[in-house]
């Protein structure tokens, strides 16, 4: 089988040849290093690889599969994981050179999972510094790059998780999204992002941004995969004092293709935003798409979505502040400037604009509570924007000039505030090649709905097929 192809590969279609043992384990390990060899140069997507810990497991993969100990759908899978999930006697650097040699002595919850599962370790990837950031930029570790155009950022904090499934360095990765930080690089990169309900997926053993707002979850190709990673890391973790409590149902029974007599709400504040046009009118063939198939779509109102943003930047920059006062006190002449200045304004949010932000965001989960007590879906553009430039400090929505973080974040941070189930899905390409992606939210704990809309979207379409001209 040939090398690209394997890499091109989910793990859906993978696992099926590896259990039948039509393909080695090691093979796949193999054409996914032969792949890194080739694209990271332009890519920059790992911090840390680990070829050799990767193909030891493969070859105990292939012989305990051989001996009849197959472990599930992921065993001998390749996966990578974004630096700040610790990971045993594996570097975990949080995307700052001030940890360049932090080793931490066990796997954080999610990793332990996928480890139990048989999935493969390829490495750690790089990430906007202490995941502070939405558009992937990282000078301790080189700026991550596209695989749609180099030139362009992959979106953050993500970044590396995006270029690395989108470029088929790796099967399936993870990130973290504390204002959109998995789904705003799987929309500019082209791949499935997953944000979970805040509490199904454990974060112990992660490095916190704003631990009222940070959400583990898969970065895939597939909407498939996102539920197979989602059927081994989900579940309540007593190490992590957030984990919820709830059943865990096999995620991948979700995936009919059918969306009939599913409710759709497409909030009209979404595309009062600054938007680009060719986004909005990809976003609306997408809804449309899913009307034809059988859901019901209509308009909602969302006023509060104009407040998403000072309410989320509040806590945000409060909670991350707290976290990492004490690094910005002994190492802040280390860290990147824009994080170090995030950081420093965040020490000024009083309690009370903190409290008020909480009253707010009361408020906000309220009036999404109502909206989906009425629908079972909330349906809207991931980006407002394709891929800026590296470095751009503005980008072009429309006929408006938006500065990159806001812009971003614009439709992310919402699902951020409520912990609802989001994901991002590609929904099409603009004139100039870049990927346009479509994002849904659900109830909480309403992954399967979410994944089933997503996923039957998907199979009606092409886009998720595509592949960059790396």
């Amino acid at each position: 089988m040939d090398s690209l192809e394997i890499c091109y590969m989910s793990a859906g279609e993978l696992s099926p040849l590896i259990q039948k043992k039509e393909i080695s384990p090691v093979e796949v390990i193999q054409a996914h290093l032969d792949r890194i060899d080739q694209t990271e140069p332009v890519l920059n997507s790992f911090i840390t690889l680990l070829p050799d810990e990767a193909l030891t497991a493969a070859r105990r993969a292939e012989s305990d599969i051989a001996s009849g100990k197959s472990r599930g759908p992921l065993h001998g899978i390749p996966v990578a994981l974004k630096d700040l999930y610790n990971t045993a006697g594996v570097r975990t650097t949080s995307g700052s050179r001030i940890f360049d040699t932090f080793v931490p002595r066990q796997d954080c919850t999610v990793a332990a999972k996928f480890n139990q599962a048989g999935a493969i370790l390829l490495g750690k990837l790089n990430m906007h510094q202490f995941a502070y950031g939405p558009t992937g930029e990282n000078p301790d570790y080189g700026h991550m790059h596209n695989p749609w155009n180099p030139e362009l950022v992959t979106g953050g904090s993500s970044g590396g998780s995006g270029s690395a499934a989108a470029a088929g360095q790796c099967t399936i990765t993870t990130g973290s999204d504390t204002g959109g930080s998995i789904r705003i690089p799987a929309a500019l990169c082209g791949i499935v992002g997953l944000k979970p309900t805040y509490g199904l997926v454990s974060r112990a053993g992660l490095t916190p941004l704003a631990w009222s707002m940070d959400h583990p979850g898969p970065m895939t190709r597939t909407v498939e995969d996102s539920a197979l990673a989602m059927n081994t890391i989900a579940g309540f973790d007593p190490q992590d004092p957030a984990s919820a409590r709830v059943d865990v149902p096999d995620y991948t029974a979700s995936l009919t293709g059918d969306v009939r007599g599913l409710r759709i709400g497409v909030p009209k504040e979404f595309f009062e935003a600054p938007l680009d046009p060719e986004i909005g009118q990809s976003v609306h063939d997408a809804i449309a798409l899913l009307e034809n198939m059988g859901a019901h779509v209509r308009e909602v109102d969302f006023p509060m979505f104009n407040d998403s943003q000072a309410i989320s930047t509040a806590m945000l920059m409060a909670e991350a502040s707290a976290y990492h006062k004490d690094l910005l006190a002994r190492d802040g002449e280390k860290l990147y400037p824009p994080v170090r200045l995030r950081l420093e304004a965040g020490l000024f949010i009083s309690a009370a604009d903190y409290l008020r932000a909480q009253q707010g965001r009361t408020l906000f989960n309220q009036q999404t509570r109502n909206l989906l007590n009425e629908v079972d879906l909330l349906a809207g553009p991931t980006e407002p924007v394709t891929a800026p430039t590296l470095l751009a400090d503005h980008v072009q929505a429309g006929e408006y000039s938006v500065g990159t973080t806001a812009a971003l974040t614009q439709y992310t941070r919402p699902y951020n505030i409520t912990g609802f189930p989001a994901i991002s899905v590609p929904c099409g390409f603009s004139q100039s090649g870049l990927p346009i992606a479509l994002q849904l939210c659900g109830r909480p704990f309403a992954e399967p709905t979410v994944l089933r809309a997503a996923h039957a979207y998907e199979k009606a379409t092409e886009w998720h097929k595509r592949r960059p001209p790396l």
